[in-house]
Parts: C-alpha cells; sequence; structure tokens
C-alpha cells in the first residue's frame, strides 16, 4: 500500500511538472504581458531603448495600470512625476507642457513617450542600464552625489552598494524582469 501511494505521489508530481514545462511559457506571457506593444515599439525605436526594459520598467512601476499614481504623486504607467515630464517635453512634447500636465501623464501615449524618452536620456548619460535605473528610481542629483563620493561607480559594477534600500531593489527587479521577458519573448 505504501509503495503504491508513492508511486501515485510520483506520478501526479511528475504530471504536475510536465504540466508546467508545457505551459510554463504561456503561463509567464500572462504575468509578464507585452500590453501596449504598438505604442512602445514606436517610442522603443525613437529613443533607442530597449523595448523589453520599457516592459519590465512598467510592470514594476505600475503593473501596466494606466491610472497610477503613486504617494508621492508620480503618474501613469511609467509614474512619471510632473516636473520631469515638462522638462522631458519641452520642445518635443508640447501638450504636456502647455495643458494639465498631470491629465496628460495619464494618456498613455504620452506617458509611454515621455518616461522612454526620460529613460534614454540616463542610459545616454550614465551609459549603463544599472546605474540609469537607479536615477530614473532615485534621481539624477542623487546618483550623482553617490558617483561623487565613490559610493556607487558610474560603471554599474557595484551597483549593490546603493544605499537606499527601495532603490537598491527596484534595480534588481527591473533588471530580473528584464531579463524575463527576453527569455519569455525571444524570436
Amino acid at each position: 500500500m505504501k509503495n503504491k501511494k508513492l508511486i501515485i505521489f510520483i506520478t501526479i508530481i511528475l504530471i504536475i511538472f510536465v504540466f508546467l514545462g508545457v505551459f510554463k511559457n504561456k503561463i509567464l506571457k500572462i504575468i509578464y504581458p507585452k500590453t501596449y506593444q504598438e505604442i512602445i515599439s514606436i517610442y522603443s525605436e525613437k529613443y533607442g531603448v530597449d523595448e523589453n526594459l520599457i516592459f519590465a520598467l512598467i510592470k514594476s512601476e505600475s503593473n501596466f495600470n494606466k491610472e497610477a499614481i503613486s504617494n508621492k504623486n508620480a503618474i501613469g504607467l511609467m509614474q512619471i512625476m510632473e516636473d520631469t515630464a515638462k522638462d522631458i517635453a519641452k520642445g518635443d512634447i508640447e501638450q504636456i507642457t502647455q495643458g494639465n500636465t498631470k491629465e496628460e501623464l495619464l494618456k498613455v501615449e504620452n506617458n509611454i513617450q515621455i518616461g522612454t524618452k526620460y529613460l534614454s536620456i540616463l542610459l545616454e548619460r550614465y551609459e549603463n542600464k544599472e546605474v540609469a535605473l537607479a536615477a530614473y528610481n532615485a534621481g539624477i542629483g542623487t546618483i550623482d552625489k553617490w558617483i561623487e563620493k565613490g559610493i556607487i561607480k558610474r560603471d554599474g559594477t557595484d551597483i549593490e552598494n546603493i544605499p537606499y534600500k527601495e532603490t537598491n531593489n527596484y534595480v534588481r527587479k527591473i533588471l530580473r524582469d528584464y531579463k524575463i521577458y527576453q527569455d519569455i519573448y525571444e524570436f
């Protein structure tokens, strides 16, 4: 009787593993969607940012909730602060600087355009994903101070030294999700 129960248990476990193996990619695509694919592709190409990085950032920032507003008043999918949006939009996205900035940032396309443009600026400034993501979360001034004081290196090789726990976890989470997006959507 013990052997029969053991065989049944092992069989059930094997069936579960086979099921998960067969449907793993489908399950992961539900957890890691490519919502707003068309818009993200447009601005990914326009600003030269890997679209999987944009998806990972949006997943972390708002989990694709286009109406998300943080307790610090960051707005929309990519959680953009109004002042940051106004700076980034100058000369490029006039409706952000001329109208109701909050209302404009809640529009999916505006939010993705501003967020992607901002991320591209950070990637160009710091020349690596880790430090750019840290700056997206903690701010350019904070990151520049950390680099100046030697707390972190500009090349991102010691990103684990980020002193803000929230920012440290943020960078790790986005990099993890970025890798997952690359793995499940590779062609």
